[in-house]
């Protein structure tokens, strides 16, 4: 699923698509399709667009990952925007997903004092390594840096 149907129309070298797989036509399911609802679906996060305080085009962004997706912008942009953090620095920093209930999956490179924090705070912490698996996806960004210049920064991920 991480690339679609695995179809390809013939002639074409168009891919089919598999993202409907997300919804449900159980009643019950909170992703079922109804009018009126608005199911969570990462189809259309990608990509993002941001402006700065004065309303000046800063970046446009993305993160990879299906579920991971919400979450990995927020942290991306909070990096960035927030914290002033250098783009590539930013797009390269561990990142993390909120799972359910305390459980919490991090890219197996956060610094270990932050995992045995989030242990003892009574986190159940799941790691992943950030190469080989695919849930947190890759990021891209292109920021604009003060002297006016866009520059390009791409993630490490698969």
């Amino acid at each position: 699923m991480g690339f679609g149907l695995g179809v390809v129309v013939p002639d074409t070298g168009i891919s089919l698509q598999n993202r409907g797989a997300g919804f449900s036509l159980d009643p019950h399911h909170p992703n079922v399709v109804a009018s009126g609802k608005r199911p969570f679906h990462t189809i259309t996060i990608i990509p993002a667009f941001a402006l700065d305080g004065q309303g000046q085009p800063l970046m446009s962004f993305g993160v990879m990952g299906g579920p991971m997706q919400a979450q990995g912008h927020l942290q991306l942009a909070l990096r960035i925007m927030l914290h002033r953090q250098n783009p590539q620095a930013a797009i390269d920093a561990p990142r993390w997903r909120v799972e359910q209930g305390r459980e919490v999956v991090f890219e197996s490179t956060l610094d270990r004092n932050t995992l045995s924090t989030l242990r003892r705070l009574g986190h159940q912490v799941v790691l992943e390594d950030p190469l080989s698996n695919y849930n947190f996806g890759g990021a891209q960004a292109i920021v604009r840096d003060p002297q006016g210049f866009y520059i390009n920064c791409r993630h490490r991920k698969p």
